[in-house]
């Protein structure tokens, strides 16, 4: 039977940095704008966590029916390992796909009914992830999901939803966000490349090799720092996102010198922790150019 922190585990806690930095970046542009309003703000980032959580959940559903998460390194696998019955397991990441749904229902009927069209999109997107019977996860179009949905939507979607629209800042930023967060998921399927080429899930990192993908991570990582930099020649302060570069070296020197296998658990964790600080300072400089 599956503890708590099985259960904990099996959540990920590594990924909730890309649920969180889209929402502090939405933000920082919102009170840019002059228009913070911090319950929206806090159920943004509701939605953005629960809909994180819920996918996590799904994958391993859906990847310990298929047999995919058999031999696995890192986090626990609920449905793989056995220590959870899959149903269960089923129930829990449509129990957080609801959280996400009526948090989502209360920032639609106070900004506008139209916001539930991308909510429901995105509840659906994270359920085919690796759900149904041709999961797009395993056609090389995870990174796509992971753009749009963490990284577009969410952004503006935050911004939008405390300033009644969104502006340059939130779409550069969305950007930079949207491309921190597929390294994430790159640097998670880097490590899963020997298990997920054996068991037919083919992911970016399958179809394109390991050097390709490692190159991959280090554009998205080299394009991300140039939001600020967009938006620092009117907002200078927001230069302060580019301190985030300390960040980045440990993660990009691993994946550029083949890390593999444990190793990139680690660098799972540095794109997170790079993620979050970078939203966070990107945050500040938009707070700062209000004061100023």
């Amino acid at each position: 039977m599956a503890t708590a922190a099985d259960w904990i585990s099996a959540a990920r806690p590594r990924t909730l940095p890309a649920a969180i930095a889209p929402v502090i970046a939405g933000t920082g542009v919102a009170i840019a704008l002059n228009s913070f309003v911090w319950w929206k703000a806090l159920l943004a980032l509701v939605v953005s966590l629960a809909l994180q959580v819920g996918v996590n959940y799904a994958n391993d559903y859906s990847d310990g029916i298929r047999g995919t998460d058999a031999d696995r390194v890192g986090p626990m696998r609920l449905v793989g390992s056995g220590a959870a019955e899959p149903g269960v397991v089923k129930r829990a990441a449509f129990a957080a796909f609801g959280v996400a749904g009526l948090a989502g229902l209360v920032l639609a009927a106070t900004s506008g009914w139209w916001l539930v069209i991308p909510g429901v999109l995105a509840v659906v997107a994270a359920w085919f992830y690796t759900g149904g019977p041709k999961p797009y996860g395993y056609s090389g179009w995870g990174e796509v999901f992971v753009f749009v949905f963490f990284g577009l939507f969410a952004v503006n979607g935050t911004t939008y939803v405390q300033a009644g629209r969104i502006s340059y800042g939130s779409v550069a930023l969305s950007i930079g966000i949207g491309l921190l967060a597929c390294a994430l998921l790159i640097a998670n399927n880097l490590r899963d490349v020997p298990t997920d080429a054996a068991t037919g899930k083919r992911t970016l990192a399958v179809i394109l090799g390991e050097q390709m993908n490692r190159r991959i991570y280090l554009l998205m990582v080299g394009g991300a720092l140039l939001a600020p930099v967009v938006i620092g020649l009117r907002r200078p302060w927001v230069l302060l996102g580019l301190l985030s570069i300390v960040l980045a070296i440990p993660p990009a020197k691993a994946v550029w010198n083949g890390a593999r296998g444990p190793k990139l658990i680690g660098v799972l964790a540095a794109t997170g922790r790079l993620e979050f600080g970078y939203a966070v300072l990107c945050a500040v400089g938009m707070a700062l150019e209000r004061a100023t």
